[in-house]
């Protein structure tokens, strides 16, 4: 009977989350009744919750978290200086004249645009505020304009710099050395934000170009669902005026994306350093765009000290969360489960990449890497999963639950602004080939690992 005491604990908390009460204080309120019941009942020693300051410590002390406000600042400055609706209208020009150059430009975008902020929702808004319009006016099908919008807007999630994959880092981090010391090396191994980095630039540029494969597989077999541009001003547009625009358009968040993710990859910066240095570049870019006004600065402020408290408060909670549930044995349990599942260590994977996908569709990427990372990562990790692969499994295990029917998120946000013309069935059809896709680039990573640990063993192990 108290093996299940873990399991209802972890059970009550999403149903907790799912009745819409905060995180944060979901995951802190629900393990502190369950730590007072257990202690009256005698099955919880009340000694797990003193280390609890230390956990605390741990956590304002983190370098690495510190990189969560700064990218999270340079993603809403950048969402507030017209980056997007800058590169969308040279993009659209630039292509607009292909079949399906409109779905094109919108991809592209969207990979730069995760690229340079890694907020899923500030993307998938931003695009179906923008594009989505201009692609029903010039006769595109609804489904394909909602799919291709809603799978690169969660691109966010994989591209670097993503702020998923700096919270994973850091999270896998902690298991990472955790298995390693519960199976008896002393001195383990680390893994880094900049081993995610690397490990997810691989699988992301290759979704992109499965975007983009399918996408003129589309226009090439329907070209009347991906019509091109033919109006006057796409066909009269001065070329050397058109490549000055690119370059003007491109060339700020390229180098912007260059100065963050190279120097981490070049090891010149830690993800903490390049993040300061992402955070002055979006307000330098803001300033050529003439959008850093006093008026949108304490904009940005404010959104960004919203933002990042969640994240901490989320943190803490999922902190206190742990400590309870490893003082009923949970660790134990969870061990025991997934080491008794049929098929050894595929059946545990299987298990874990499912139970996080259906989680997806309820909770948000936080909550899963602060209250399931913890719990399963290091039973995976002991088990011999490599860490920068079993990161990026995950963030792309999570992309693919955002954008499933019927709950996921990225629907939720176009759905939050697109025209009452679309359809919630006609945004559901649009996503379905790329989920497909999704699941495609999944399958890939399990058959071939090294698509993810190939360039982190380049870089930082040779």
């Amino acid at each position: 009977m108290a093996d299940l005491i873990p399991l209802l604990l972890f059970v009550v908390v999403c149903m907790v989350l799912m009745a819409g009460y905060p995180v944060a204080f979901s995951l802190a309120g629900t393990a502190l009744v369950f730590a007072w019941l257990g202690q009256l009942g005698g099955s919880f020693d009340a000694a797990f919750l003193e280390a609890l300051p230390n956990r605390l410590y741990g956590i304002m002390t983190n370098v690495t978290l510190i990189a969560v406000p700064l990218f999270v600042f340079m993603g809403v400055m950048l969402e507030r200086s017209r980056v997007a609706e800058n590169l969308l209208d040279t993009m659209t020009e630039l292509f607009g004249r292909l079949r399906g150059g409109l779905g094109y430009s919108v991809t592209l975008v969207g990979m730069l645009l995760a690229a340079s902020t890694g907020i899923v929702g500030a993307t998938v808004v931003t695009m179906g505020l923008l594009s989505l319009p201009t692609m029903l006016r010039r006769g595109y099908d609804p489904r394909i304009a909602s799919g291709v919008i809603c799978a690169s807007g969660t691109l966010g999630q994989i591209i670097p710099p993503s702020i998923v994959l700096v919270l994973l880092g850091d999270v896998l981090s902690s298991a990472y050395q955790q298995a390693q010391l519960d199976m008896g090396i002393y001195s383990p191994e680390t893994v880094s934000v900049g081993d995610l980095f690397s490990g997810a630039l691989i699988p992301g540029l290759m979704l992109v170009t499965f975007y983009l494969l399918y996408l003129g597989f589309i226009a090439w077999r329907r070209p009347d669902a991906m019509p091109a541009i033919n109006d006057d001003s796409t066909a009269n547009t001065d070329r050397g005026n058109l490549l000055q625009r690119v370059v003007y358009s491109l060339l700020p968040p390229l180098l912007l994306i260059v100065a963050v993710l190279g120097s981490i990859l070049a090891g010149i910066a830690t993800p903490t350093e390049a993040a300061s240095v992402g955070a002055i570049g979006a307000i330098l870019l803001a300033v050529s765009q003439r959008q850093c006004t006093l008026t949108i600065m304490q904009e940005v402020m404010r959104s960004t000290t919203r933002i990042s408290c969640m994240v901490f408060m989320i943190l803490i909670g999922a902190s206190l969360f742990s400590l309870v549930f490893r003082g009923f044995g949970g660790d134990e349990v969870v061990a025991g489960l997934l080491n008794s599942l049929p098929g050894g260590l595929f059946g545990a994977l299987l298990a874990t990449m499912l139970l996080m996908f259906l989680l997806g569709f309820v909770l948000d990427f936080i909550e899963i890497t602060f209250v399931v990372v913890p719990i399963v990562g290091p039973v995976l990790l002991a088990m011999g999963v490599d860490p920068v692969w079993l990161g990026i499994m995950i963030a792309i295990n999570l992309q693919t639950s955002f954008l499933t029917p019927p709950f996921g998120f990225a629907l939720f946000y176009l759905r939050g602004v697109a025209p009452a013309e679309v359809s919630t069935r006609q945004i559901y059809a649009g996503v379905a080939p790329f989920i497909a896709l999704q699941l495609l680039m999944l399958t890939m990573l399990a058959v071939w690992p090294a698509i993810a640990t190939w360039l982190p063993d380049l870089i930082y192990r040779n």
